[in-house]
């Protein structure tokens, strides 16, 4: 396994409500119901939580850090309450600095609820969507803003399907490659700065940043609008990386696999991509290698692995008794074409 210096990782250590807010309020139908409110509040956890205990009282374990979502089951029990005892149960989670709270279902805000939300200045929102729907997707979307994020310099290309991202020193021909691989139907994802995404255990997104999106820099030429001068067809905003290519100047030197029977990873903020280091030499097409890269990458992934078969076919070959070199096909007569 190979390590690939990453340039830098981040990680957000919280977001504000307000940010959180222009984010989704389009995204998940959110409506604010209380406008006098704080909305530089922080957002520390990308986890949501359902304060029900706290609610009825136990506030040992209460995650007050984290988004509040009051479903059916909460409002059902604050109705069911006495305006006082109402009052004390709401209480007992305002007086931590929750960042806000949602109700969902299409659910209305009690009386006291909305006095009290005005009173410590703590945003409410309201949603259309069902509990579980809006918990999925705000946790995803928050999972996605605490992400760890790592910036690598390179060329990021879909390729028939395949997330491949070009590495290599300054000059050595990334964005040529990027720029032969969109003239000939593959999609650019982004170029020179990529911004990589852990989403879960084994998932890497990537991405351009917001100034930079689909320019690109040919050595020469300048700055270049890909989306502009090949349509929307040639780019994508985000995509999967799961091939990285690392390209470098030939040198007879250096020990270059021939087989493909060994595999190599690099190693990516605790993600294992497949790694494969493509010489560069006069008259070696890199675009059509890259794209017989993906398409190798492909099959295998559906079960057909050339080099494992070749493999298979030689030691059958080695151990037959009839080891004579054959022509690929039989005879065929009177065929001379």
């Amino acid at each position: 396994m190979i390590n690939i210096n990453d340039k830098s990782i981040t990680r957000k250590d919280s977001i504000t409500v307000e940010f959180f807010y222009e984010k989704t309020k389009r995204l998940f139908k959110l409506k604010l119901l209380s406008k006098s409110c704080d909305f530089s509040r922080k957002i520390f956890d990308q986890n949501l939580h359902r304060p029900g205990l706290a609610l009825a009282g136990f506030v040992e374990l209460f995650a007050y850090q984290r988004v509040q979502v009051l479903g059916n089951t909460e409002l059902r029990y604050l109705n069911h309450l006495s305006k006082s005892e109402q009052k004390k149960s709401l209480e007992n989670i305002f007086k931590f600095e929750i960042p806000c709270i949602i109700l969902s279902n299409k659910n209305k805000p009690t009386t006291i609820l909305k006095e009290l939300a005005k009173k410590y200045k703590i945003p409410l929102f309201s949603s259309s969507d069902t509990t579980t729907k809006l918990t999925y997707f705000i946790s995803d979307f928050l999972d996605d803003q605490f992400a760890e994020r790592i910036t690598i310099h390179g060329s990021f290309v879909d390729v028939y399907g395949a997330g491949m991202l070009f590495v290599g020193k300054s000059g050595v021909g990334k964005s040529e490659v990027a720029l032969d691989l969109v003239e000939r139907g593959h999609r650019l994802v982004a170029d020179d700065v990529i911004i990589l995404t852990k989403k879960g255990e084994g998932i890497l997104m990537g991405a351009g940043t917001n100034i930079a999106k689909h320019f690109m820099e040919i050595r020469g030429l300048g700055i270049i609008d890909v989306e502009r001068m090949f349509g929307i067809r040639a780019i994508r905003f985000q995509k999967r990386l799961e091939i990285v290519v690392e390209l470098e100047i030939w040198d007879e030197k250096t020990h270059y696999t021939r087989t493909g029977l060994s595999e190599q990873t690099v190693l990516i903020s605790g993600v294992e991509i497949l790694y494969i280091r493509l010489p560069i030499l006069p008259g070696k097409n890199i675009t059509v290698i890259s794209e017989v890269i993906a398409l190798n990458y492909l099959l295998k992934h559906y079960g057909h692995d050339a080099a494992k078969i070749f493999q298979n076919r030689l030691n059958s070959r080695l151990k037959s008794k009839n080891a004579m070199a054959q022509r690929g096909i039989d005879y065929f007569e009177h065929d001379f074409e």
